[in-house]
Order: structure tokens, then C-alpha cells, then sequence
């Protein structure tokens, strides 16, 4: 009978104004999601919702560019596990707002430097 060998993994979520990091020993073949609820970081976080939550290993999102989701994604010793918060507004509507307010910025300084007349340009 031989024994398996536990592979030590970490678990990371973060707040804003908290933060958890935890290390655990698992069995090879643990997914992501196994880990992270092993882990028991739902009990620093009980708003968390592990099953949908979206989650990386260092960095890089499970889900997508090959890589398998969550439920699938089987761990190596030695990987950190990190459960990401929803986004509070999408970066590209964001930039897009920033945009189309400095652009209406510039239109309105151009639109008031051509009322000016030029008699007081030339004072």
C-alpha cells in the first residue's frame, strides 16, 4: 500500500480592506474550487460565493485562454489559487465615459475661444 503525497497549495482572496492567504495541504488531482472551499476562506468571507466566483493561479484566469474553469483545473504543488471580486464596471465603458467627456471638453473651449471677439484677442 502506498500513500499518496499531499501537494501544498495557498488560497488568496482580498478586500479592499481585508485580506486572507491560505496555505493547505491537499490531495494531487484537487481542483481550484476543491481547494478554495477546503480552504475555508467562506468562513472570513461569508458573502463569498465560491461556485461562481471567477479564479486565477497567479494571475491568470481558469476559463479562458485554455486554461480549464475552476471545477476542472487541477492544482501542482506550490500554486496559489485566487478568487477574484466581480468587477465593479467594465474598464472599457469606463474609458469609453472618460473619453467622450474630454472630447466634449475640447469641443467647448474651442466653441468659447471662436466667440470671443477679436478685438479683445488683439488687448
Amino acid at each position: 500500500m502506498t500513500d499518496i503525497e499531499p501537494i501544498s497549495v495557498e488560497v488568496a482572496y482580498a478586500l479592499p480592506q481585508k485580506q486572507k492567504l491560505i496555505e493547505l495541504l491537499v490531495k494531487p488531482g484537487t481542483t481550484a474550487l476543491q481547494a478554495a472551499e477546503q480552504s475555508g476562506i467562506k468562513s472570513h468571507f461569508p458573502e463569498l460565493d465560491l461556485t461562481n466566483a471567477s479564479m486565477g493561479i497567479f494571475g491568470q484566469t481558469l476559463g479562458v485562454k485554455g486554461l480549464a474553469p475552476p471545477q476542472s483545473y487541477e492544482l501542482h504543488a506550490g500554486e496559489r489559487v485566487e478568487i477574484y471580486r466581480p468587477l465593479i464596471s467594465d474598464p472599457k465603458e469606463v474609458r469609453k465615459r472618460v473619453a467622450a467627456r474630454q472630447k466634449a471638453e475640447q469641443e467647448a473651449l474651442k466653441a468659447s475661444a471662436a466667440q470671443v471677439p477679436s478685438s479683445k484677442l488683439e488687448s
